[in-house]
């Protein structure tokens, strides 16, 4: 192993979590503008790249698929649905005026440890209920649709299932008095988790390998084994699904390059605009839609046929 692949390995997830959390932190407490957040932001999509290339899970998922463009729009829309919520803070206030009961006398690294425990817990809530019901899951599919994991589509969601986790998550937190600082905070938090939690690293975790909802823990989350992905919703900590019972530690068998996406639907659109209409396509249960499937075509059959046989070469026996 070399001195960078150990330094990428051992080092990744620190810096990104604390080192660029810590960043935001001062910017924030030191009254400077937001718009540094977006510089933080882009270093953090730089770096999950750079120790993508230098220590991967898997070579594969750094192969191009064709889903870069579809998953930087989605990181785009993402990011201004944030600047959005945070936007109408104010105007939320101003239209609800409850007597909010948050310890805004608290410094505010407590307040922001405190919004984050409440929100993880909410985000695991909504997406449990996502993987349990149809409707919801119709919408989260469409995060769940990607077949590899690095650190573009940990961004990837359907804008009303992004509208759903904040309605849930961060409304109650708003009206119970968080200030704007720490809702900065908190999104941001948010952004570089979902990177890092995606992010094609193999990074070593040791003792906080169970702790943190990263690395093999969510990739068990997004296996395409039908039910057996149904685990480790939590986004920041295993702590609310160690409490409901639905963590899982280990892989029932050893999870490959090609275990990501949905079993039964194994040819999901690249396309932005396809996976915004995709939810009011699909039909859970119900096999793939006819739209995605390869068309049969006298070409595609000629090349399924000369794969099958290759594929039949190469078992051991099969020649003779």
């Amino acid at each position: 192993m070399s001195v960078l692949n150990r330094v990428v390995r051992y080092g990744y997830v620190p810096f990104m979590l604390l080192g660029l959390n810590g960043a935001a932190y001062w910017i924030v407490s030191q009254g400077y503008h937001y718009g540094w957040l977006a510089l933080l932001l882009l270093v953090a999509f730089a770096l999950a790249f750079a120790a993508e290339q230098i220590a991967p899970w898997f070579d594969d998922w750094n192969d191009p698929h064709h889903d870069d463009p579809a998953n930087i729009a989605h990181a785009i829309v993402y990011e201004a649905s944030n600047i959005t919520g945070v936007l109408m803070i104010p105007l939320i206030v101003w239209m609800f005026p409850v007597n909010g009961i948050w310890p805004t006398q608290w410094p505010l690294i407590g307040q922001l440890l405190m919004a984050i425990l409440i929100a993880d817990f909410a985000f695991m809530f909504v997406h449990w209920m996502s993987h349990k019901y149809p409707v919801l899951w119709r919408l989260h599919a469409v995060h769940h649709g990607v077949d590899r994991l690095y650190g573009f589509n940990g961004l990837v969601r359907h804008p009303l299932h992004q509208t759903l986790d904040m309605v849930v998550a961060t409304l109650p937190l708003v009206l119970l008095g968080m200030p704007v600082q720490v809702a900065v905070l908190l999104g941001f938090a948010v952004s570089i988790q979902l990177i890092v939690q995606h992010s094609n690293v193999a990074a070593a975790l040791g003792p906080f390998r169970n702790v943190m909802s990263i690395g093999q823990i969510h990739h068990l989350h997004h296996v395409n084994w039908g039910k057996e992905g149904d685990c480790n919703f939590g986004l920041f900590l295993t702590l609310w699904d160690r409490i409901f019972g639905t963590f899982h530690p280990q892989p029932p068998r050893p999870i490959t390059a090609s275990d990501m996406g949905i079993d039964e639907v194994p040819h999901f659109p690249k396309s932005y605009l396809e996976q915004l209409i995709f939810p009011f396509i699909y039909k859970p249960g119900q096999g793939e839609p006819e739209r995605y499937q390869p068309k049969t075509t006298a070409a595609n059959i000629a090349r399924q046929a000369h794969e099958a046989q290759d594929t039949q070469s190469k078992v051991p026996g099969a020649a003779e």
